[in-house]
């Protein structure tokens, strides 16, 4: 009868995990959809500009302007010595310019650029209509970072990329995204620290990252910092098609 009732208490256990967790997640992130200025807010942003100065290794700086627009394109210019290189992405097709290798016409992006324009693409954020979109989101707990205790969600993409959201315990934004990737069949991984929050049209926005591979020191870690994020600017569509292609 006690091994009856024991095994009845872990059958119990097991069956009540997964909607505890999956009531934690939704839970926080309606939390962190709320503190980020609501859905409504949200969605209200129909574009965005941001730019700033890329500060990266020995002190070497590039202007930086990135622009999105609704539902998944992306522009990313970086502009140095008179020279604009441009990552972009339409919702289709990824591709680049890299004036500084005497390429001045528009090509491919690569594997790891092509993981990475697809997340700076995602207007929201995967967290934000997740199953929409195919995501798997899993709370994996409370976390130190840098001294402070942080809610920790694990994000796995379709494709694969898995990232681990740190959202502050106090605030619910996110400090910290560390990412996983597999390029070329070797294990990929990523920090990136958010800060310096600021309201843009009543969302709350990160004007500060600074990011590297796990475990590198902060000398070795590139930086952006925004000083401006315009919302709502009119965007062509042209901005994020390849040069040369028919619409």
């Amino acid at each position: 009868m006690i091994m009856r009732r024991t095994v009845l208490e872990v059958a119990a256990l097991v069956l009540c995990a997964a909607p505890l967790s999956a009531q934690t997640v939704d839970s926080l992130v309606a939390k962190y959809v709320q503190a980020s200025g609501g859905i409504a807010k949200i969605q209200a942003l129909q574009s965005l500009r941001r730019t700033g100065r890329y500060t990266g290794g020995g002190g070497f700086e590039a202007v930086v302007v990135q622009e999105n627009k609704r539902p998944s394109s992306v522009r990313e210019e970086f502009s140095i010595q008179g020279m604009t290189g441009i990552n972009a992405y339409d919702g289709r097709d990824g591709w680049k310019i890299e004036p500084w290798n005497g390429k001045r016409d528009p090509e491919a992006l690569g594997e790891e650029e092509m993981h990475s324009i697809l997340d700076d693409a995602d207007f929201d954020g995967p967290l934000v209509n997740y199953q929409a979109k195919g995501n798997r989101v899993e709370f994996q707990g409370l976390e130190q970072i840098e001294g402070s205790d942080a809610y920790k969600l694990k994000v796995t993409r379709p494709n694969g990329d898995v990232s681990f959201y740190y959202l502050d315990t106090e605030y619910y934004i996110p400090i910290r995204i560390d990412t996983q990737r597999m390029i070329r069949g070797a294990p990929q991984e990523y920090e990136t620290s958010l800060g310096d929050y600021k309201q843009v049209a009543g969302v709350y926005l990160p004007f500060s990252y600074e990011s590297g591979p796990k475990g590198s020191s902060s000398t070795d870690r590139s930086k952006i910092t925004y000083n401006q994020i315009e919302a709502n600017v009119p965007l062509d569509n042209s901005r994020f098609a390849r040069p040369g292609t028919r619409p």
